[in-house]
């Protein structure tokens, strides 16, 4: 047992518990608990979408790939971090002046459809699975790696799994998204400190990353094979020219120059679908300020990633000259390559820092499981709890009912996927392993850039989408991209099989293509007009159009009462938040 580690997790569990208490919502308001009120500022919600987003597939997946595969390895730095720039450049602000709950929920009023909302919370919780069992799997293996003791009779793995869904659980459903934001941040922040320490202690200790990759590229790469008479290194064969090994610095390790094209359009377009992190930009309290996170988003993001891709290729640089100094890395090697990849960040850091140093990285690597659970738990509160508790199940819920249902559904959740990880134990660490956690997050990654980003571009950018549009779009998206990943696990290595295997590239324009002609035959939202001046217009134009409905609806219902609505609605782009409360109180002198 590692008693640093031990010792930093039951911190970062007292602080996660103290944050759920001190930040929980004061009210029974749904828009406090699943949105923080509309009120979270720039920085932190950049620091809370990173912590969202950085699972331990990304803290530890990275950084493996690009010790296993090469230059290949980092294109799932370049697709994760690519991710952000279509965000930035063509949701984020319309996505959060339209001012919805989730995903869902804007599709929803968006197209004037409670099919499309059904449809779309489906698709959610379909991508929500796919993300959180793994992240699941993740704690459990950490646990077993870390602690490799359980608690209360529980094998370490499963002891894992329990703890670290449990404790997120609790924060998120006392906690809601002002707790959850909080947690986030906090977490992000510990562990981009972990990586900076690790790669400071690197290059103090004589890393060169130019020199590292030529010394690397002059010698084939090699990797683990298991055999009947047990381990062994093979050389890699290149993919691009099969006539010669694959070497680091170069492409072909793994991909052809197809399926290097199909995973980074996979992985950049399936962020702008992922629920948890889509949904956190609801809580930004203008279109202005969702613009400004992503691009403190895309900063620290890009950061972390290019730390990530640098340890990656220092621990295969390192690590073979280390083993006769540290002999505990016989366990872990054959002829001085790990067995397995996802240990490379632990290994560095038990060679710089000793017992301390493991304890920092494998904390960590617990720590972004945790973080990213918390998002995805939030995001399938606020579908099944908003999205179809409140409008189709109990339509006359009160705002506390409605909050309990949120927490309920929380909790539900969090048994559902710790049943699932426990019945997918991957029983003996192996290099099977890591294979699990990473595959079934890129299976995510897939649906969510095949069902919903086609979907929501064209609902953004396009007058004419039609709820039947979206329904067949998603439906065809998601179950192509269902299909394709499940032939490609039966199909042996070929460019057709990267392709299916990453089949963004195929079932996204099919979905847009089949969107747009069903849109073509079916009648577009009547308000569309209103919709888009409130995604697109300027601040004046969108003051005018609710200044025409509070005329328009002066007869029936008074103005002085659709002041007050409107002005609880939502707040102007350019406007703060005191001018959206000034606004309240002014409303409520009428």
């Amino acid at each position: 047992m590692n008693i640093t580690a031990v010792a930093t997790l039951t911190f970062v569990v007292v602080i996660a518990l103290i944050i759920a208490f001190v930040t929980r919502p004061r009210g029974d308001s749904t828009v406090d608990f699943y949105l923080a009120g509309r009120r979270v500022g720039v920085l932190t919600n950049s620091w809370a979408i990173c912590g969202d987003y950085i699972s331990a597939a990304s803290f530890l997946g990275v950084a493996a790939a690009v010790y296993l595969f090469g230059i290949d390895g980092a294109w799932y730095a370049v697709g994760f971090a690519a991710g952000f720039i279509p965000v930035l450049l063509l949701i984020a602000a319309p996505l959060r002046r339209f001012g919805e709950f989730s995903l869902a929920d804007f599709l929803g009023r968006r197209l004037r459809s409670e099919g499309v909302r059904l449809t779309a919370a489906g698709m959610v919780q379909i991508i929500i699975l796919g993300y959180l069992i793994p992240q699941s799997v993740g704690g459990g293996i950490t646990w077993q790696l870390l602690v490799g003791h359980g608690l209360f009779g529980l094998s370490p793995y499963v002891t894992g799994v329990v703890v670290s869904l449990l404790v997120i659980a609790v924060v998120v459903a006392f906690g809601g998204m002002r707790g959850a934001t909080w947690y986030q941040a906090v977490q992000f922040i510990v562990v981009l400190l972990a990586l900076i320490w690790l790669a400071s202690v690197a290059v103090a200790g004589g890393f060169d990353y130019g020199d590292a990759v030529r010394d690397l590229s002059k010698e084939p790469l090699t990797s683990p094979a298991h055999t009947s008479e047990g381990w062994e290194l093979r050389t890699q064969a290149d993919r691009i020219d099969p006539d010669r090994d694959a070497v680091f610095g170069q492409p072909g390790a793994q991909y052809t120059q197809l399926g290097q094209i199909a995973l980074v359009v996979t992985l950049g377009l399936g962020t702008a679908g992922l629920p948890h992190v889509m949904n956190r930009y609801f809580t930004a309290p203008s279109g202005r300020a969702a613009r400004t996170t992503t691009v403190w988003v895309l900063g620290l993001i890009g950061a972390f990633y290019a730390l990530a891709v640098m340890m990656g290729t220092a621990a295969r640089h390192v690590i073979p000259d280390a083993v006769a100094e540290h002999p505990w890395l016989e366990e872990l090697t054959v002829d001085g390559v790990l067995i397995t990849p996802e240990h490379a960040l632990p290994a560095l850091g038990r060679i710089y820092g000793g017992e301390l140093g493991l304890g920092i990285i494998s904390a960590a690597a617990l720590i972004a499981v945790m973080s990213t659970v918390a998002g995805l738990l939030l995001a399938a509160a606020a579908t099944w709890g908003h999205d179809v508790y409140e409008r189709h199940v109990n339509p006359q819920a009160t705002p506390r009912q409605a909050v309990w249902a949120g927490r309920l559904i929380t909790l539900m959740v969090a048994a559902l996927a710790a049943g699932a990880a426990i019945v997918l134990s991957p029983g003996d660490l192996g290099p099977s392993t890591p294979a699990l956690v990473t595959t079934m997050v890129t299976w995510a990654f897939a649906v969510a850039g095949c069902a919903l980003t086609p979907v929501l571009l064209l609902a953004i950018w396009w007058r004419r989408t039609t709820a039947a549009g979206a329904v067949v779009g998603m439906l065809l998206g998601g179950g192509g991209a269902a299909a394709a990943l499940l032939i490609a696990e039966t199909m042996p290595a070929s460019p057709f099989r990267d392709l299916l295997a990453a089949p963004t590239l195929i079932c996204a324009p099919l979905a847009g293509l089949a969107a747009v002609l069903v849109s073509r035959a079916t009648q577009p939202p009547r308000d569309v007009d209103a919709a888009w001046v409130t995604m697109h217009g300027t601040a004046s134009d969108r003051r005018a159009e609710r200044l025409a409905r509070l005329i328009a609806a002066a007869p029936s219902r008074g103005v002085g009462q659709e002041s007050r609505a409107d002005s609880r609605r939502e707040i102007d782009d350019d406007g703060s938040e005191e001018k959206g409360r000034r606004t309240q109180l002014r409303g409520r002198r009428r």
